[in-house]
């Protein structure tokens, strides 16, 4: 064992819940994508980009005005989001168009959305 590995301290209550929940665990390469997918989301205006983009097409002007942020700081975040695949692209003459990727991100969206309102009405 390495000197700042950490180790479980405990034993196992229910063996066979164990043995049934690591097989279907997730390998590590996939939970590290879907961590990603996530970060990808954890900003607030990438957020509003994709609760835009759901909507309705809009090109970086439009986005811009709606955010009240400049072209180029709207044009970082779309980028990234291009990059993470969760908008593409569809150039119209001289303007750039952009839709969500696909219809997985609109539902990881509304299905967060979901819970946090069923939260925030369970609270209330």
């Amino acid at each position: 064992m390495r000197k700042n590995e950490l180790v479980c301290d405990c034993e196992s209550i229910h063996a066979e819940n164990v043995a049934i929940a690591k097989s279907k665990m997730l390998d590590d390469n996939t939970l590290s994508k879907m961590t990603n997918f996530y970060k990808s989301l954890a900003d607030n205006t990438r957020t509003k980009i994709i609760n835009l983009l759901e909507k309705s097409e809009l090109c970086v002007c439009d986005i811009s005005v709606i955010l009240n942020m400049t072209k180029s700081a709207v044009s970082h975040q779309l980028k990234y989001l291009k990059q993470k695949n969760l908008i593409k692209s569809k150039r119209r003459g001289k303007e750039i168009w952009y839709t969500l990727a696909d219809s997985h991100v609109s539902a990881v969206f509304d299905i967060s959305l979901e819970h946090i309102l069923e939260e925030h009405n369970e609270k209330n």
